[in-house]
Order: structure tokens, then sequence, then C-alpha cells
């Protein structure tokens, strides 16, 4: 066993990187959970976002079109989520676990021509001045610019939610949406525009994934980290800035365990890979048993005759 082998710095650096699909995942689901919605396909628009996002990339050579794909394409499966929810009036837990199935059924397919193959590097961001700072200059401005992207969205959600009219409707929906319909908002059309939202956003932390954090493509490779997106949600109590603290928690578990393994530590690699699991749900369990910021009317169908 040798722990000097671990750089502090790089472990801080990584951790960050390991963070963002997470973030990307998270913040768009609360935005959906925020409408009234549950959507538990978040897994399967990732991984659908992880192989279109890196498709594009190896046949265009541009990361961000793929990035871009990746957007589109997790927003265009969440519309599946959406006619089944808010037309079909479907229940929400079930259209959302057939949303994870197809997505990774179908990614499975679309994915068979594109295994061992490397996609086209992005470039990392160099700041002059800054990214030459010692400690502080690799761990923050190091890396490349979707990083950032998701920090920014984090915030300009916090943003919307808590200080425009758009958040205040939003918020307004998601609480009690029959009295949102009578004040004349139209409730279906919000909560299909925050499913499409949550869609892209979930679709650019699959392609993080592919193109950044793993580049590679492989069957699978989201491994369970749109479920953690959404204990994420419920951990930050609805609350944007929280999904930022856990997704860099259980970002940092991540990579501190991957970096034990490294250094050799004798403790059997089944258990430190179970590891980031098992923290964030004891870390969930602690943390939500406050369920008062939930949206009242979460997971409840919107019925307009009534």
């Amino acid at each position: 066993m040798d722990l000097s082998a671990i750089n502090p710095i790089l472990l801080i650096a990584s951790l960050m990187v390991a963070a963002t699909p997470l973030l990307f995942a998270a913040i768009g689901e609360l935005v959906v959970e925020k409408a009234g919605v549950l959507n538990l396909g978040v897994e399967g628009m990732m991984i659908i976002g992880a192989i279109a996002g890196f498709a594009t990339a190896v046949e265009s050579g541009s990361p961000l079109l793929g990035f871009v794909a990746a957007a589109v394409a997790g927003a265009v499966l969440s519309v599946l989520f959406a006619i089944l929810t808010q037309f079909a009036q479907a229940n929400q837990v079930a259209s959302g676990l057939s949303l994870t199935l197809f997505g990774l059924g179908f990614s499975a397919l679309l994915g068979q021509n594109y295994v061992g193959i490397k996609p086209p590097q992005m470039e990392k961001l160099d700041i002059p001045l800054l990214s030459d700072l010692p400690v502080v200059g690799p761990i923050l401005f190091g890396h490349d610019v979707m990083l950032y992207v998701a920090i920014v969205l984090i915030a300009a959600v916090w943003a919307v939610i808590k200080f425009t009219r758009a958040g205040l409707v939003l918020r307004a929906v998601g609480e009690n949406h029959d009295a949102a319909h009578a004040l004349g908002y139209k409730v279906v059309k919000i909560r299909i525009l925050a499913i499409l939202f949550g869609g892209a956003c979930a679709g650019l932390g699959g392609a993080y994934i592919s193109l950044i954090r793993v580049p590679q493509w492989t069957e699978g490779m989201t491994a369970g980290i749109g479920w953690i997106a959404l204990a994420l949600v419920v951990f930050a109590s609805w609350k944007p800035w929280r999904v930022l603290l856990g997704a860099y928690l259980f970002g940092g578990v991540t990579v501190v365990q991957l970096n034990l393994q490294a250094a050799g530590v004798a403790i059997p690699v089944e258990y430190l890979a179970m590891s980031p699991y098992l923290i964030t749900i004891l870390v969930l369990v602690i943390l939500s048993a406050d369920k008062s910021s939930a949206p009242a009317a979460l997971g409840r169908n919107f019925h307009a005759s009534r």
C-alpha cells in the first residue's frame, strides 16, 4: 500500500470531473420535479445521450457537436415520457421505468459499431495567468468547457427558480396544478417544457461520460449514475446549490475509491467499488428526512377536465 502515490491536487480535479455528469442529470431532474413530474427515466436518457454524443463526435470529429446531439437525443426520448404522462395520463413511475429500460436496450443496439473506438478529444480551457496559479490553477482552471457549463447551469436554474416569474409559475404548477390552471397557467405545456429540459440535461450528462470522463463507448456505461441523480434531488431538498454539494460528495467518494484501489489498499475491490453508492444511500437517509421541500403535486397527473 502506497498512499503517497495519491496526488491531492489531481484528486480534487478528478472529483470535479466525476461530479459533472451528476450535475447535468440532477439539475435537469430537479426542474422536472419542481413542475410536479417524477421522471424515473433519467438513466435511459443519459445512456441515449452517451451513445448519441459519442457517435456524433466520432463521425463529425467535433466533441461540441456531440454534446449538442446528446442534448437533442435526451430531449427527444423525453418526448415519449411526456406523451405517456401528460396526454395518455399513464402512471409516471411506470412510464419512467419503461423509458430507462428502452434507453438501455436501444443504446446497446446503436452502439454496436462504436465499441473500441476513441472519440476526438475536447480541448481544456487555458486561461492565462489563472491556469498557471499553483494548486488553485490545476484544480479550478484546467478543465473542459462543459464542466463550467454544468456549474453555470446550476447557478442559472437557481436564479430562475428563485427570482423570476417563470420560476414562480414552475413552482406553482408543482405545488398545486389545479390552482395554477385556475389562474390561467398552461399546466401541461409547462410540464412538457420542464420534461424536455430534464431530458436535454440528462443527455448532456451521458455524453460527458462517454466523451470526457471515460472517452469510449461501453454498453451500460452510465452504471447507475441516473439513479444516483434521482437520489441527489431528494438529498438536495429540491434546492439547486445542494445538488452541487451532493454531486461533489458522490464524485469525491468515487475518485477516492479508485485512487485507493490504485494505491493497493488492503480492502477487497468489490467493497471499494460499492462504497460511493453505500455512502450516497447513507447520506440520503440521514439528510432527507424532511420532506417539506418536496413539491406537493409531485408524481400526480393533471386532469384538465376537473
